[in-house]
């Protein structure tokens, strides 16, 4: 690697650096982050030798953006550098702790001329797996809001309105049902609700879309609605029921927002070849699947070994070892919406494959806790996802979870 670049890139604006293999300054460039400022970086390298046949690799401290797509497009090896690791790399050249823009370009240029194999390049995955990624993390974000807008919501009817949510205390989603949201949009107070009549709660819980037991869960809401509360102000409580009804309103666009993302997602994630593999795990729906797929790539030559894509999920454990003090825990550095979907991933396939229950069982019999043992499982059905996916052949319970066989000496004896 004879020459190196390195980016300092920000809002408006990129500080560009060019070395070589002694570390000389060959040329430097503050570009525009626009169409004209991507034409001065490439005239830039094409000044120190970049050609499509031996591009200049580029170390940026990001993996997103605009300009870093246009690089990738461009066909050149992108290393993404956590800005933690170029702020080391800084104080091995200046001790003074000074910083600037053009300094951190060549800070990240010179990273990749020293220690270039410590460092991956971005993986060079299909752009239909990209678009999975956009919907599939995007869904993730809506699942997420959706959750803290419904905590908000139940924490301000907690103060005034304890009816609604014993209404729906037994339900599975609680206020996140259909029901429920119905009936807060017609009745944001418990004054409100203790007016309704039967047929317009019924109403409610018909467009909600219940079609089983109506009259019953009808009858059974305006029990409950009728009964003897403890009550705001009258003023106060009023007040507050405006205030569900903005409350109310962001949960609404989230739910939506959950819906469409995820039949979107779902749709695409549907036409990638690696579907049918991933789909075929116990446990993996097409959603979840989804989000494996958006995290993981299409690049096999991103993970060569089912131990890399292991540790980069966070389900392989980590020792710290020094002297006589040796320590094994779980990785705290890991892409954490794998671990996340790695979780639901883990719990559903308890149910749905035997094998993986009598290996959580096992686990937990060996002392380990709930999480571990559920980190544990995902940890070896991500080894057999690797297998597979490089293999291209679906899951097989009966492979995946064999008995381990007999060693000669237990055999003899």
């Amino acid at each position: 690697m004879h020459v190196t670049c390195g980016i300092d890139w920000a809002e408006d604006h990129h500080d560009v650096a060019v070395v070589d293999s002694e570390a000389h300054l060959l040329g430097k460039l503050r570009i525009s982050d626009d169409a004209a400022g991507f034409q001065d970086l490439l005239r830039l390298l094409a000044e120190h030798g970049d050609s499509p046949d031996d591009p200049i690799p580029i170390a940026i401290e990001t993996s997103r953006g605009l300009l870093v797509a246009c690089l990738r497009a461009s066909g050149r090896r992108v290393f993404a550098i956590n800005p933690m690791a170029v702020a080391r790399y800084r104080d091995r050249h200046v001790v003074s702790r000074k910083k600037s823009d053009h300094q951190d370009a060549v800070v990240l240029a010179n990273i990749l001329r020293t220690d270039a194999e410590l460092h991956r390049p971005l993986p060079g995955d299909s752009d239909l797996v990209k678009a999975i990624g956009v919907l599939a993390r995007a869904q993730q974000d809506a699942v997420w809001d959706r959750t803290r807008a419904h905590n908000r919501l139940r924490s301000h009817l907690r103060e005034y309105y304890p009816a609604v949510l014993e209404a729906f205390a037994g339900k599975r989603e609680r206020l996140l049902s259909r029901e429920a949201r119905a009936i807060l949009a017609i009745a944001p107070t418990p004054a409100e609700a203790a007016k309704l009549t039967r047929s317009r709660l019924k109403a409610a819980v018909m467009r909600a879309g219940r079609q089983r037991r109506i009259e019953a869960e009808t009858d059974r809401l305006l029990e409950v609605f009728r009964q003897s509360w403890l009550h705001q102000p009258a003023l106060v409580e009023r007040a507050m029921g405006r205030q569900t009804l903005a409350l109310l309103g962001q949960l609404e666009a989230a739910c939506q927002a959950c819906d469409d993302l995820a039949r979107a997602t779902e749709e695409l994630f549907l036409q990638h070849p690696d579907a049918e593999i991933i789909t075929s795990f116990p446990g993996l729906a097409v959603l979840t699947g989804a989000r494996i797929l958006a995290e993981i790539g299409d690049d096999r030559t991103r993970f060569d070994t089912a131990r890399d894509l292991k540790a980069y999920a966070g389900s392989a454990p980590v020792t710290r070892e020094s002297g006589k003090s040796r320590r094994v825990s779980h990785r705290r550095i890991k892409n954490s919406r794998l671990a996340a979907t790695g979780r639901h991933w883990a719990f559903a396939a308890l149910t749905a494959s035997p094998g993986a229950h009598a290996h959580y069982n096992r686990r937990r019999e060996t002392g380990d806790r709930y999480y571990a043992a559920l980190r544990h499982l995902f940890n070896r059905m991500l080894d057999q996802l690797h297998h597979c996916l490089t293999s291209r052949q679906t899951f097989d319970e009966a492979i995946a979870f064999a008995p381990p066989k007999p060693s000669p000496l237990a055999a003899a004896a």
